[in-house]
């Protein structure tokens, strides 16, 4: 999660919402990333397809089964729909996400059907949210 939090520190430094993920597979760090939605103009740019899309070139398959996806902030629906289809075995994020959150905040849509999907939730949760917080104030001082 140290990591993540590094390449979400790395998205708030290029104005982008401060959302890190790493996908690790046998102890080993295969894909990391962040958020880049605004400097893509590409709206399914969030750090967990990032990382998804990287860890597929790295695996040469879309098939994540083994592998831990590690993001600093809840999933939304379009990510964790993603996840689903990774077939990844593990999720670790740190923030819930009340707005947007599809895990266990808004829409817990893994609790619809058993997936196998081991889900860990709040693990940094403090320093996810806190970096968050610092993006959203600076952001509406800003404006």
């Amino acid at each position: 999660m140290d990591i993540a939090l590094q390449e979400a520190a790395l998205a708030m430094v290029e104005g982008e919402v401060p959302v890190g993920a790493v996908i690790v597979k046998n102890g080993k760090i295969i894909a990391k990333g962040h958020n880049h939605r605004e400097t893509s103009h590409d709206i399914s740019s969030h750090a967990e397809i990032e990382v998804l899309r990287e860890a597929g070139r790295v695996l040469g398959t879309w098939n994540m089964d083994g592998c831990t996806l590690y993001v600093t902030l809840e999933p939304c629906l379009m990510c964790a729909g993603a996840i689903e289809q990774s077939r990844l075995s593990t999720l670790v994020y740190g923030a819930d996400d009340p707005e947007e959150g599809a895990v266990t905040s808004k829409r817990a849509i893994f609790d619809a059907k058993p997936s196998g999907l081991l889900i860990y939730r709040g693990v940094k949760a403090k320093e996810c949210t806190e970096l968050l917080q610092v993006f959203f104030k600076e952001k509406r001082l800003k404006n």
